[in-house]
């Protein structure tokens, strides 16, 4: 199964693509769709919209899996991210495909073991499952194949089966 893992927002928006085939996974591509800081708000999510549907294209996924949002103290940029998110989701939609959201403590325990655990603890994690030599730059591709991981690893369990 290859899983897209998205990291939603309007500066950087990461991506990692994985394959899970027996349980086993392999990081297959990563990287991020960055849109320039000044440039008007409509068409940085025109970029993330056209650069996603492009994704998804060449891409091929079986599954994507997203990061639910979660505001924090900064809701102006919390807003952003989801209009972004949201131009994301269109794009999945169009594109045939069903999306699963998963909450960063979902992400954070499906990886680790533990809800509270650190940025450190996940990327750490994240190499030792996927065998790699460094974790991927920038941190929103990593963030993304940590998402893309908690979806095989919570659609491959057998409550998830049951609830099919």
């Amino acid at each position: 199964m290859r899983i897209l893992g998205i990291d939603p927002g309007y500066g950087i928006t990461g991506f990692g693509l994985i394959e899970t085939l027996q349980g086993q996974s392999r990081l297959l591509q990563c990287g991020a769709i960055t849109t320039p800081a000044g440039m008007d708000f409509s068409a940085r999510l025109e970029i993330i919209y056209e650069d996603t549907r492009q994704l998804l294209e060449v891409t091929k996924p079986d599954a994507v899996a997203i990061e639910e949002l979660f505001f924090g103290q900064n809701v102006t940029t919390g807003i952003g991210v989801a209009q972004s998110r949201g131009v994301i989701l269109l794009a999945i939609r169009q594109a045939g495909l069903e999306v699963t959201a998963y909450k960063p403590a979902q992400i954070k325990q499906a990886l680790v073991g533990y809800g509270n655990a650190s940025k450190h603890q996940m990327q750490d994690m994240t190499k030792r499952i996927l065998h790699l030599d460094a974790m991927p730059k920038p941190d929103d591709a990593a963030d993304a194949i940590a998402i893309a991981l908690c979806h095989a690893r919570s659609s491959t369990s057998l409550l998830a089966q049951m609830h099919k």
